[in-house]
């Protein structure tokens, strides 16, 4: 997913830099320039962006004080022409310090730092799906297989099944993609949930699902891979 970029500088040149320099890389995203830090103060307010490249010398209101200003702000890349500042900015914890004039692969490797240093965001425990009228939350990790049936699945759980109006093939782009296998152009299996592998067959607990002759290697080297223990 692209990283979505907010400039704020007072030069018109900068900005126009700045935009260039995000226009040539592929995974990030221009949503806006802005010429002052009280002009961000209103857009991020009830906009949200990834990357904030910031100036420090503003009229108004300087970059530091924007920050300071932020309840929770975004990764800040500081763009400034006065390198006396580069200490304010790592004390603020910004990602990284670009002084002007810069190379577009200084500005790369400043991008790659910021991302290089986002917290990994935690996984999803649970789905909501639509059955019986209500919404029902189904625990990721309860789920052992699930089977299609014409324009429905079937979520089968450690406790019980649900069916709802979905396509298998989007409930699998829902779901974790190192916690579920397509085995079957009808079933989507969970890795932990499988006991037993025989032939083209795979139980999971006491339910036998035939794998796809096309999608057999694959499935045994997902589940079995390098932890087959045999005579030598």
């Amino acid at each position: 997913m692209n990283k979505r970029c907010c400039i704020v500088d007072d030069e018109p040149l900068a900005r126009k830099g700045l935009e260039d320099f995000v226009a040539q890389t592929p995974f990030l995203e221009h949503v806006v320039s802005l010429s002052s830090a009280i002009e961000a103060i209103q857009f991020l307010k009830d906009n949200t962006v990834d990357l904030l490249f910031l100036d420090i010398q503003m009229p108004d209101m300087t970059g530091i004080e924007l920050m300071e200003a932020l309840s929770d702000p975004p990764k800040v890349i500081f763009t400034t022409a006065h390198r006396e500042f580069a200490l304010d900015g790592f004390e603020l914890n910004v990602a990284d310090f670009l002084l002007k004039p810069f190379s577009y692969s200084r500005f790369l490797k400043a991008v790659n730092k910021a991302i290089a240093s986002e917290p990994p965001k935690k996984a999803p425990d649970h789905i909501f799906i639509k059955c019986d009228g209500m919404l029902v939350k189904v625990l990721i990790d309860d789920i052992t297989y699930i089977e299609t049936a014409k324009d429905y699945i079937h979520i089968h759980t450690t406790t019980e099944t649900y069916l709802t109006l979905v396509s298998l093939k989007h409930i699998e782009s829902e779901l974790p993609k190192e916690k579920f296998i397509r085995v079957h152009r009808y079933y989507l299996v969970a890795l932990a949930h499988i006991t037993k592998l025989e032939g083209n067959l795979l139980y999971v607990a006491d339910n036998r699902i035939t794998i796809s002759r096309t999608l057999r290697n694959s499935v045994y080297e997902a589940v079995v891979g390098n932890k087959l223990i045999e005579r030598e």
